[in-house]
């Protein structure tokens, strides 16, 4: 335990810090959509790490009808679920995991929540506007880079080497 606090509080590497940036960039330009097409939030964090993009389909707007927690926030766990659990189904929760789980989840509890009570999609959004318009896109921009650059740290901090590459705005295209 006192090896995963010390992972938790030490300064991230040079190196360290620009993966996180890379990753925070990536989903910061899927999502934006004016250097290539729109994805959702939680489509840009599976893209963002080379996931496959089917199941976070479902996070798209808080589970579709936007009364479920932000997709982003949710992307953000579901893709170090994939890359740091148990390939095995009846394995137990890896300590990796369970680590970066537990730090993401704190981190994530900092993310501007704007005038939200909540992560609730609805009501992270409703503030904002139309939801086809520019506040209300730039927002959730914001926070899907910003659940990317933590999904980045929490693998960073707790999941070991090799860490998974980050998608270029090139290889998009």
């Amino acid at each position: 335990m006192a090896e995963s606090r010390h992972a938790a509080a030490r300064p991230l590497t040079e190196e360290e810090r620009a993966y996180v940036a890379r990753a925070r960039d990536a989903a910061y330009v899927l999502y934006e959509g004016i250097r290539t097409p729109h994805r959702s939030c939680g489509i840009a964090i599976a893209e963002t790490f080379g996931l496959p993009t089917r199941p976070y389909q479902a996070l798209r707007k808080g589970g579709i009808t936007g009364t479920g927690t932000c997709g982003a926030m949710r992307a953000g766990e579901q893709a170090l679920g994939e890359i740091l659990g148990d390939p095995d189904p009846t394995g137990a929760v890896t300590p990796a995991l369970r680590e970066a789980i537990t730090w993401y989840q704190e981190a994530a509890a900092r993310i501007d929540r704007g005038e939200s009570p909540d992560t609730i999609c609805n009501n992270l959004v409703r503030p904002l506007g139309d939801f086809a318009g520019p506040r209300r896109k730039a927002f959730c921009t914001n926070i899907a880079a910003e659940v990317a650059a933590l999904t980045a740290e929490a693998l960073v901090r707790f999941g070991g080497e090799p860490l998974p590459r980050i998608t270029t705005i090139e290889e998009t295209r």
